[in-house]
């Protein structure tokens, strides 16, 4: 009998080397880059320093995962606001669970 498990668990998808700054340019194209730039560049910074004193690339490839997924989802998202659906018969999440502490 062995001690090793029968599966070995699947490691995240690591971005190329590459990817943050071909990210970068896709977000400055984008019609949102005032913001989303900003954005990217700060999580950025946050997710570099956090590699440095953990000595591991996951912060970093958190980053890239998460903003390729955002900007992936943004055409759905427009057309979804454009669609002029009405949620004012929706319910605020606080007016349910009441106010967080």
């Amino acid at each position: 009998m062995s001690a090793q498990p029968d599966h070995a668990p699947v490691p995240p998808y690591a971005p190329a080397p590459g990817a943050p700054a071909e990210l970068l340019a896709q977000l400055r194209a984008d019609r949102r880059a005032d913001s989303w730039v900003p954005a990217f560049e700060r999580d950025w910074a946050k997710a570099l320093e956090d590699s440095r004193h953990s000595y591991s690339l996951t912060p970093l490839h958190d980053v890239v995962r998460t903003w390729q997924v955002r900007l992936a989802a943004a055409p759905a998202v427009d057309a979804y606001l454009d669609s002029g659906r009405d949620e004012t018969g929706f319910v605020d999440l606080d007016d349910v669970l009441g106010a967080r502490r």
